[in-house]
């Protein structure tokens, strides 16, 4: 073989096989790729992962069997570039009672694609989670399925589909979901602002610039803000100061009066404001992109100007107790966030990676029920990542090495910016197979996903071309 021709097969040999070897099959199961990783705990319990019995995804569902207190009914449709839900986008705020029973069928009227609804922060039953091959199969067009959980948690959430996710979001596939207290706050309005960019225009429930509500001068008013989009949203409170009530649906413990400073709101998390309306009014800015006005506008529709600080939920509130001891944790696992050229499923590209590694060559973070587990989050790729575990709340326990101090800081989703460091705790109490992936949703589509997995759980489903479930 002449020396230019051996140079050449030297070279691209190696490339050709790290192409073949990235292609994914046309149908597979999520369980079966990548690598477990123990985060030094037992193994014992784990035999189903080389293809032993155990509980199926598809049987872990609500028990109760009693007729539902809420039940609805949800039809997406196409709408030239958007989807709707009942006819609107956002889809309709879904509010219910702590406690309730709830009952949710998804009807697909046209999605071509098919489609699921994911219960953003709602820690539902596994087969519930609404992830297109990993808890379910994505509804075909003419089909329904049906969502039962009950809503035990408090606080503001939201649903949107997962299958086909970076683009089913944001061409509109969602709406709120408000999971209100047996004895509500008498006396305290409620207003809900859900924040999505269509294409290139920032809207706020739907609709584009400065909305008003009509409060009066003493009304407290509770403002639930959900950021949808894929990007972090700074939100800031004009002519008035304001606490910090709530992060992804848990309760701050004393939140203290803050004014002149924003509140970070990664993708896909929530806040709960907290503002007492003074003479001259109140106003809410999200980005100043739009704004909700309390009463009067303080501002006069002057061009709002953003706060150059910052609350900082590591301190922010009062230290009470979490009810999670994470000092010996029953497990430690790294989530180590990168970036490198390389395939994926063939396509050559810089690509996102997990402890160093490609998708699918990704970890598979396995826990046994009761484990209490520590992760430790890296992000030394460059950007800023919004982290979100399906399944569980997590606790932040400290923040480039310097610990939490205030209100117990309970997260589903965590901004993690280039070149931070965190660690988080939480108990598995929710057996099933669990996605924890970035919800900067084409980071994720672009392999920025992992899986967290429990002891005797087993796989009811595949993800691929041929079964049609493409979660990302």
């Amino acid at each position: 073989m002449p020396l230019a021709l051996l140079a050449t097969a030297v070279v691209v040999t190696p490339i050709a096989w790290l192409w073949w070897d990235s292609r994914l099959p046309d149908s597979y199961d999520i369980t079966q790729m990548g690598y477990a990783d123990y985060g030094g705990g037992p193994e014992a319990g784990h035999e189903h992962h080389a293809g032993h019995p155990g509980t199926p995804v598809a049987e872990l569902v609500e028990r109760s069997r009693r007729p539902a207190d809420v039940t609805e009914t949800l039809t997406a449709a196409r709408d030239g570039d958007r989807i709707t839900i009942n006819g609107t986008s956002p889809g309709p705020t879904l509010r219910v009672t702590q406690g309730d029973l709830v009952e949710v069928t998804l009807r697909n009227e046209d999605i071509t694609d098919g489609t699921t609804i994911h219960w953003h922060g709602i820690d539902v039953p596994n087969a519930m989670d609404g992830v297109a091959g990993v808890t379910q199969d994505a509804v075909e067009p003419g089909k329904t399925f049906t969502y039962r959980f009950r809503a035990d948690q408090v606080g503001t959430y939201w649903y949107h589909a997962h299958q086909v996710s970076h683009e089913q979001v944001r061409q509109g596939m969602l709406g709120a979901l408000v999971i209100e207290p047996r004895r509500p706050d008498k006396g305290v309005r409620d207003e809900v602002a859900v924040l999505h960019r269509y294409g290139s225009t920032p809207t706020l429930n739907g609709a584009e610039g400065t909305q008003t509500v009509d409060a009066q001068p003493g009304d407290e008013v509770r403002v639930r803000v959900v950021n949808t989009d894929n990007a972090l949203m700074p939100i800031w409170v004009t002519g008035a100061p304001y606490r910090v009530l709530a992060v992804d649906g848990t309760d701050v413990h004393e939140p203290g009066e803050v004014r002149d400073v924003a509140v970070k709101l990664t993708a896909g998390a929530r806040v709960d404001l907290g503002v007492v309306v003074p003479e001259g009014g109140a106003r809410v800015d999200f980005g100043a992109t739009t704004a909700l006005v309390l009463g009067e506008d303080p501002t006069g529709g002057a061009e709002p100007k953003a706060p150059r600080t910052f609350v900082d939920f590591l301190g922010y509130g009062t230290p009470t107790d979490p009810g999670i001891d994470a000092s010996s944790p029953d497990r430690r696992f790294d989530y180590r966030i990168g970036r490198r050229p390389g395939f994926l499923d063939g396509k050559p590209g810089m690509w996102w990676t997990i402890n160093g590694h490609l998708f699918p060559d990704i970890p598979m973070y396995m826990v046994e029920e009761g484990d209490v587990a520590v992760f430790h989050i890296e992000n030394n790729s460059g950007e800023s990542h919004p982290m979100h575990l399906h399944g569980h709340h997590a606790l932040v326990l400290s923040r480039d090495g310097k610990e939490a101090t205030g209100s117990p800081w309970w997260i589903d989703s965590l901004e993690v910016a280039a070149g931070e460091e965190f660690e988080i705790a939480f108990v598995a109490d929710n057996p099933g197979i669990w996605m924890d992936h970035c919800h900067n949703l084409p980071h994720a589509a672009e392999g920025l996903v992992a899986h967290l997995m429990y002891a005797g759980v087993t796989s009811s489903y595949d993800i691929g071309d041929a079964p049609g479930n493409h979660p990302e």
